[in-house]
């Protein structure tokens, strides 16, 4: 069949499809013009460095603030920060910077802080300004209490990676001088989200406590730096403080290996008992282990116990870390300390303190073990 002039009709049709398959290209290439133009639009990205800072009370942190430009932005950018502590004052050196198309301007923030700001960690918004245009980083500060030399502690290991869900565990070493009441212990900031932490014993009386922290499957994996505050009283009653960082690093790659022990079923005041720790290597090869560390997670007294109302806690009970060679070589499967010819004496060791107060709670109490190491090829 023919139009009215003379053309066949399917030659039409051809036609009206190739202009139209003209527009359809000419509309996906505005499109893509379009979101160019949109991608386009001049911002500005703000950096900071570095991310997290630690000071005494009454001491001051520097931060260093990159502003760049993007998409072509040009002009002045007004710099500010939020989230201070209380008592604690920021300051821009310069308080603006210039940008022209595609450079780069730092200034310095110097955060004071007074000898009444609060101890803790606070989390500061860092935001540049021009117009309607802005960008903002956070960064951290983390406010101790004054060092004094009555007090100090020292953590071991200072870095432990496990995967999350996992409990790692670190040991404190108290050094006293002049003060010989208890000393309480606390995390002042940095934990991963999920995670608790908790030290047994704690207040200490001696010269040492053992930290645990207990990550979940949902904790996020990256490192995290742990601030740890241990605070007591002097002789005049003036408290003191000590402070120890600690990494802990989250992965979610690692293979867990497990470590156990035949916990001691009778413990008398003054007594102690070796644990001949198992360590589980899931591995194909051999794992070499550069920590363990044992804690006390709990106490369950013994029914008598608790129809006396007679006290028992993790409090009563001390730790003795393996004081063995590092690093430890295991083969794949299931070793022991002993199966690895290693002597009992450095075995770590679980001991019940023997105290002025009545200890007879304890007696018949059953010991709850956690057990935390690290190590490569895990």
């Amino acid at each position: 069949m023919h139009n009215e002039d003379g053309q066949p009709r399917h030659r039409l049709r051809n036609a009206i499809k190739v202009a139209l398959i003209g527009l359809a290209v000419m509309l996906a290439s505005a499109g893509a013009l379009f979101a160019a133009s949109q991608s386009a639009k001049p911002g500005i990205t703000v950096q900071v460095s570095p991310a997290s800072q630690s000071v005494q009370q009454g001491q001051a942190a520097a931060y260093t603030v990159t502003v760049t430009s993007t998409g072509g932005f040009t002009g002045a950018v007004n710099l500010a920060t939020a989230g201070l502590p209380a008592g604690a004052a920021g300051a821009f050196t310069p308080s603006s910077v210039t940008l022209s198309s595609g450079s780069t301007a730092t200034s310095t923030l110097n955060v004071t802080t007074a000898a009444t700001t609060p101890a803790g960690t606070s989390s500061l918004t860092i935001t540049g300004t021009s117009g309607k245009v802005s960008g903002s980083v956070t960064a951290s500060l983390t406010v101790n209490y004054k060092i004094s030399s009555a007090i100090s502690v020292a953590a071991s290991p200072d870095s432990l990676s496990v995967p999350p869900g996992a409990t790692a565990v670190y040991t404190l070493q108290l050094t006293r001088n002049n003060l010989s009441g208890p000393v309480s212990f606390s995390v002042l900031g940095g934990l991963p989200s999920g995670a608790t932490a908790s030290f047994s014993p704690n207040p200490v009386t001696g010269t040492s406590t053992t930290l645990q922290v207990a990550t979940t499957a949902a904790s996020p994996t990256g490192s995290y730096n742990l601030y740890l505050v241990g605070t007591g009283k002097d002789s005049s009653g003036k408290s003191q403080y000590a402070y120890a960082n600690v990494q802990l690093v989250l992965d979610a790659t690692i293979k867990q290996f497990v470590l156990s022990a035949n916990v001691p079923g009778t413990l008398s005041p003054g007594t102690s008992a070796g644990l001949d720790l198992q360590i589980n290597n899931p591995n194909s090869k051999a794992l070499s282990l550069t920590n363990m560390s044992v804690a006390v997670a709990g106490v369950t007294r013994s029914a008598d116990a608790v129809a006396r109302n007679l006290a028992c806690t993790a409090a009563d009970f001390t730790v003795t870390q393996y004081s063995g060679p590092y690093p430890l070589t295991v083969p794949a499967g299931t070793s022991s300390l002993s199966g690895l010819r290693l002597a009992s004496s450095v075995w770590p060791r679980v001991g019940m303190l023997d105290t002025s107060a009545n200890q007879d709670g304890c007696k018949g109490a059953t010991l709850q073990l956690t057990y935390s190491g690290s190590g490569q090829g895990n």
